[in-house]
């Protein structure tokens, strides 16, 4: 549904935004992926910290490599809605409402990265995760009257 998805919102003219049902559509195939992956990357941590604990090195190195693998993964997907934000469907929100939701949805995806990266991808995620969000909070109270 991603694919489909991004096909869609390539579809639409950069002078135009996605309809609020293009939008939610939008949202929800993206969840639906990247919850998968949270979940999935969360059970992996949890098992990979307690054979750490029972010292079963073998066991550590096979899971260290499948959790590598879903940060990828979740790398990828972030990466993905988080350029379709920044060049397509936040430069094309025409209403304060729809800026918004873009904006929280940027922070949500950052905030997503910052669940797993390390050291200074971490705080790039974490301060990524802030800017967008307040924008939004920002945009909230004032985009109303600069868009409506």
């Amino acid at each position: 549904m991603v694919k489909f998805m991004e096909t869609v919102v390539s579809a639409v003219p950069s002078s135009d935004e996605l309809s609020v049902e293009e939008r939610n559509l939008l949202s929800v195939a993206y969840k639906n992926v990247i919850g998968a992956r949270r979940a999935s990357w969360r059970i992996v941590s949890s098992i990979e910290q307690k054979e750490e604990g029972r010292g079963n090195a073998d066991h550590v190195s096979v899971i260290r490599e499948y959790r590598a693998k879903i940060e990828a993964e979740l790398s990828e997907i972030c990466a993905g809605i988080l350029k379709l934000l920044d060049e397509k469907l936040v430069p094309a929100a025409k209403t304060g409402d729809s800026k918004v939701f873009y904006l929280k949805m940027k922070g949500d995806y950052h905030r997503y990265l910052a669940e797993f990266k390390t050291g200074d991808d971490r705080k790039a995620a974490a301060e990524n995760t802030l800017t967008a969000y307040k924008s939004a909070q920002v945009c909230e109270h004032f985009c109303n009257f600069l868009f409506d």
